[in-house]
């Protein structure tokens, strides 16, 4: 199948005009971030990333009173970071 020359400037094009909307929609996603009240939130993947803790050790911080967080209805555990940064400069 042979196209001409303006039927495939068209198709180009198009498939440009597509790949800077999802350009667009991947600059929006990455930027994204939880917050409440204008503070970030952490997850606990985040929280046993920045603090070289296991799960079981977020959930003993958690039971235990050490480490404040909010939990949502789905089960999710969110830590503010302000939070976080106190328990850095007090505990360790």
């Amino acid at each position: 199948m042979n196209i001409d020359r303006e039927t495939f400037i068209a198709y180009m094009e198009r498939m440009i005009d597509r790949f800077d909307m999802l350009d667009k929609k991947v600059e929006r996603l990455t930027t994204q971030q939880n917050c409440l009240d204008g503070e970030k939130l952490l997850d606990n993947q985040d929280m046993m990333f920045l603090l070289k803790v296991s799960s079981r050790t977020l959930q003993r911080y958690r039971t235990k009173g050490i480490l404040p967080f909010i939990k949502l209805n789905d089960g999710r555990c969110y830590y503010k970071e302000s939070d976080v940064h106190r328990l850095i400069r007090e505990k360790w």
